[in-house]
């Protein structure tokens, strides 16, 4: 851990002396737990957030504080960075050479953090995590289905959120983004029941694609009905899939506990 900090300290004085970008501005260096599972990548450091050096400092972080407490989380447990790390004037959108220019350290992060899921806040960064890892972005309008979808794309999770901010602009989206937050305290760790599952064992095989164990043994198990059945007490063939299909290939053995 102490390599780790010292190298983080390092990172942090080389993006604070970056002039890359010509922004005319102190970059604002990530936070957070250096061994999260979780990554927050959000658009660019606000006006308060630029003078106090920190992130989410803001009305957005006051927001961000409510989502993660009524999830059951704070901020001790993910790490939080932005793309572009200065601040844009009048809080404009960046702008395409900006992103390209700084995201060199965003990579750099996520080379020393190595988080399992990334969490992209917002139109901006979540663009900029789908064209990364070669994911297929839908339409401008349709933009907002991608919020609260984990998506495997066979490198990293990425898991896309609403900017906190939309709610004081949009307070009638609470409901959804309490829900979509939620799914945090779910994300931050592994099904308890991962190492008996019959899927880790067909994985170890070689006879179940990795999707599978991502997105729901190590990503959303709430959601699986493995686990559904399993803490119901309901009885369910090893060959019962995370969303509940069948598939022969992997025989059959009825049992009434993954245990």
């Amino acid at each position: 851990m102490h390599q780790k900090l010292k190298e983080f300290s390092e990172l942090c004085e080389a993006i604070k002396s970056c002039n890359t970008c010509k922004l005319n501005a102190i970059p604002l260096c990530g936070e957070g737990n250096l061994n999260a599972r979780i990554m927050l990548i959000t658009q660019s450091p606000g006006e308060k957030e630029n003078l106090s050096h920190r992130m989410f400092v803001g009305p957005s972080g006051r927001v961000l504080d409510r989502l993660l407490r009524q999830a059951g989380m704070s901020r001790k447990e993910i790490y939080m960075t932005n793309i572009v790390k200065c601040h844009l004037p009048h809080n404009r959108k960046p702008k395409e050479n900006e992103i390209e220019a700084c995201s060199r350290w965003l990579e750099k992060e996520m080379e020393l953090i190595k988080p399992e899921i990334l969490v992209p806040l917002g139109f901006f960064a979540a663009r900029y995590l789908f064209k990364k890892y070669d994911v297929k972005l839908p339409k401008n309008e349709e933009f907002y289905k991608i919020y609260g979808k984990l998506v495997w794309t066979g490198e990293v999770k990425i898991y896309p959120l609403q900017h906190p901010a939309t709610l004081l602009y949009n307070p009638q989206l609470e409901g959804e983004m309490v829900r979509n937050y939620e799914k945090l305290s779910v994300l931050k760790q592994e099904c308890k029941w991962r190492v008996v599952c019959p899927m880790t064992r067909y994985h170890r095989e070689g006879k179940l694609d990795r999707k599978w164990i991502e997105l729901y043994c190590k990503g959303d198990w709430e959601s699986c009905k493995r686990y559904q059945a399993e803490e119901a007490g309901i009885p369910h063939p090893d060959n019962m899939l995370p969303d509940g299909t069948i598939d022969e290939t992997l025989g059959y053995k009825f049992t009434t506990s993954d245990t």
